[in-house]
């Protein structure tokens, strides 16, 4: 369900074709939510949902939002159906791996029937975690990498109050471990919610740089997703959880990109517009429901070593890395009719259409603006090659002067 486009409201967004120009793979792959409904006053469904798992509710919920009316009514909502809600909201920035262990054990004595992630994308994170260790236990260290859980986790009810994660429907959860000096995915088809709840009017009171910086990651989830790699899959063996490029997705990666560009800047310059609200958070569910699937590449490969030099939200350093990404990739086989079918969606060359969105919505155009060095760039580039399931995706195979090419460009701000 969505909402009423606003009569009169501008700029619409790019018509594109639900397909491609370029070819698309021969195989798909799409692992999604049982449900998913979008759009204002989606989040009256809470309660029906949630009771379809059981009555005892474990609501893990963003600090930030208790005491809020949104925490008030959507909290007293399931209680007023009967259904016995027990709030965890103790969630730690980074979300530390230590904490999550923790609050595993306490959802484990709790025994829930469903969780409930109310939040950003960090809630919605810890709220995957905590369903993994209710239902399989600790540590969760040893659940590090792709297709290590072992079975279905609790039900998770996700209603995110950002536009740009894609946590509801994704299939991936990060954390922190002070032993390593990235963080660290753990990535599983069993992570992908059984249900998103995706209401714009959540969103409405976010912080212009929390929406600017989520949605430009949203971009760069729909621009990876669709200039991904095709993978050689072995149809007979367990896949990874990324399966790269694929038939089902390519199109969903476009229609994300013709929502996001040209309402992400509206949304960022006039916060209360219900429309460009609406287009975001719409733009952003469909670019997470692309990249769950296919995976992404450069920009979050660079972004996990840059965010930890920096300690820059995670969106800036993505959304900052594409435009030198685009242009190291566009030679790449097949790459530049994608790119092409990009420039459609977003209604112009998406490198340009990139750098201007960047420039209206506060990204800083240069590593150098974020105060890295020339001489850090070498250790950046060791880690985002470390980094293999994310390179893997990429179209081009990143040799590590290629990589190094690329950093020294977005250290100056030279694009080709």
């Amino acid at each position: 369900m969505t909402a009423e486009p606003v009569p009169g409201a501008e700029p619409a967004s790019a018509t594109v074709p639900f397909g491609a120009t370029s070819q698309l793979p021969a195989v798909g792959t799409l692992r999604l939510p049982a449900r998913i409904h979008v759009g204002y006053g989606t989040r009256a469904q809470l309660p029906v949902i949630a009771a379809i798992h059981g009555r005892r509710v474990l609501a893990v919920v963003d600090p930030f939002l208790t005491g809020t009316p949104f925490y008030t009514e959507l909290i007293g909502g399931m209680t007023d159906a009967g259904l016995d809600v027990r709030v965890y909201s103790d969630i730690t920035p980074e979300l530390p791996v230590g904490t999550l262990d923790a609050a595993g054990r306490t959802a484990r004595d709790f025994g829930p029937d469903v969780i409930v992630a109310i939040g950003g994308g960090s809630a919605l994170d810890a709220a995957k975690l905590i369903a993994l260790l209710a239902a399989h236990g600790g540590p969760l260290a040893g659940y590090y990498g792709e297709n290590l859980v072992p079975g279905p986790v609790v039900p998770i009810v996700a209603l995110p109050t950002t536009a740009g994660t894609g946590s509801e429907v994704t299939p991936v959860a990060v954390v922190s471990d002070p032993a390593r000096e990235l963080k660290v995915g753990i990535s599983s088809p069993f992570l992908v919610p059984a249900a998103a709840i995706v209401d714009p009017e959540l969103t409405l009171a976010v912080p212009a740089s929390v929406t600017a910086f989520s949605g430009i990651d949203a971009l760069v989830h729909a621009v990876e997703s669709y200039t991904a790699r095709e993978f050689d899959l072995d149809l007979g063996a367990t896949l990874p959880v990324f399966t790269g490029q694929n038939a089902l997705i390519a199109p969903i990666a476009l229609r994300a990109a013709a929502h996001l560009g040209p309402w992400l800047p509206r949304a960022v310059e006039e916060p209360g517009n219900r429309q460009a609200r609406h287009e975001v958070a719409l733009g952003a569910l469909l670019g997470g429901i692309a990249f769950g699937a296919t995976g992404t590449h450069l920009c979050h490969a660079v972004q996990y070593p840059l965010g930890a030099l920096t300690k820059t939200p995670h969106g800036l350093g993505t959304g900052l890395m594409l435009p030198y990404v685009l242009d190291t990739i566009r030679d790449a086989p097949g790459t530049a009719a994608r790119i092409a079918d990009l420039d459609t969606a977003l209604g112009g060359p998406t490198r340009d259409r990139v750098v201007e969105i960047n420039r209206r919505i506060g990204v800083p155009a240069t590593l150098a603006d974020l105060g890295v060095t020339r001489d850090q760039l070498p250790h950046i580039a060791e880690l985002a090659l470390a980094s293999k399931r994310l390179i893997a995706i990429a179209p081009v195979d990143p040799e590590p002067e290629i990589l190094l090419d690329l950093l020294h460009r977005a250290f100056e701000g030279v694009l080709r």
